[in-house]
């Protein structure tokens, strides 16, 4: 659906919620932004399409026959339209708030938060505060938000893909049946149209960017699929140490979480950090800047160097685009 009807769809919801009498169509027409006051052939093919759309989706959209008015008019029953009120149990309530905390660094922050809100605003306790439990998944990885919205509307999706132990970057085209996490890493479950079959893809091996290819709803989920199964084949990470230049009276997080610390020279300290997967170990030394430097092992340097190289192109990129603007 194109953002001008959805908004013209809000539009028209709005003012039939608003109104305390019926509205014929011609009111409609000029009160509701997105219809053209000129064409009433276009008008009428456009609001019938409109009222249909509404009752598909279960908006309860009545019809009044006036006696002495030429023209039906509409309204939608508020009382109709609300949702009834809504009762949690503790355990329920917990469970939500449980599930605001886990997604807090993802794409769905705001969603979840904003849920939260309405419930609080309604009387309904979700905070967590004496409860002893923190969770967090980590959706750093940029491909996620569209991975998500793309098994949300079920779209077909393309990205250029890094195979394990191979430097060769492949062009994948997938129907995606869920996004999975285990072992703090995520997966995009689904059929690769290219080589006709089901295919587990990691979201951290995805380089560049995902686009989704033609209309939502443009395949199914086959029934019974096991999602967790198909990621379960993946054999977990080994992990490995590698070896970081920590600047001295920097990192307290590193070094907090550092196998061991030892005093190095140069105004640098020696930290062994656990790592499984280059890639994620680079975002976070990365984001240390100058602070803290991989010295081994090769393939992690190597993403570190990478990772901050990208950086450099993005903002290159971003200081010519708006050296361009200012000269416009």
């Amino acid at each position: 659906m194109s953002r001008r009807k959805t908004e013209r769809l809000l539009n028209l919801v709005i003012c039939l919620l608003a109104t305390h009498r019926p509205l014929s169509a011609e009111q409609i027409r000029h009160a509701v932004p997105g219809y053209d006051p000129d064409n009433d052939e276009a008008f009428q093919r456009m609001f019938e399409r409109d009222k249909n759309e509404l009752r598909e989706i279960g908006i309860p959209l009545e019809v009044h026959k006036d006696p002495w008015e030429d023209d039906p008019g509409y309204r939608i029953p508020r009382e109709a339209y609300e949702l009834p009120e809504i009762t949690l149990e503790p355990d329920e309530a917990a469970v939500l708030g449980l599930a605001a905390q886990v997604w807090q660094r993802a794409s769905l922050a705001d969603a979840a938060g904003g849920a939260l809100l309405k419930l609080r605003a309604g009387g309904v306790r979700t905070d967590l505060a004496e409860t002893p439990l923190e969770l967090r998944l980590h959706t750093r990885d940029p491909a996620f938000p569209t991975l998500w919205e793309a098994v949300r509307d079920r779209r077909v999706v393309t990205f250029d893909y890094r195979s394990a132990g191979s430097e060769a970057v492949l062009t994948r085209v997938v129907e995606p049946w869920g996004v999975v996490s285990r072992y703090g890493r995520w997966y995009v479950v689904g059929h690769d149209r290219d080589r006709d079959a089901s295919r587990v893809f990691r979201l951290s091996r995805i380089a560049g960017r995902v686009a989704t290819v033609g209309r939502p709803g443009a395949f199914t989920v086959p029934e019974g699929v096991d999602l967790r199964a198909m990621v379960g084949y993946q054999e977990r990470p080994v992990e490995r140490v590698a070896l970081v230049l920590v600047r001295q009276g920097t990192c307290l997080g590193l070094r907090h979480l550092a196998r061991a610390v030892r005093t190095g020279s140069d105004g640098w300290d020696e930290a062994e950090v656990m790592f499984a997967e280059p890639e994620r170990l680079a975002g976070w030394i990365a984001s240390l800047g100058p602070h803290a430097k991989v010295v081994d092992p090769p393939d992690a340097r190597e993403a570190v160097i990478r990772r901050l190289k990208g950086t450099q192109s993005k903002g290159a990129q971003v200081k010519e685009a708006q050296g361009k603007e200012s000269l416009r």
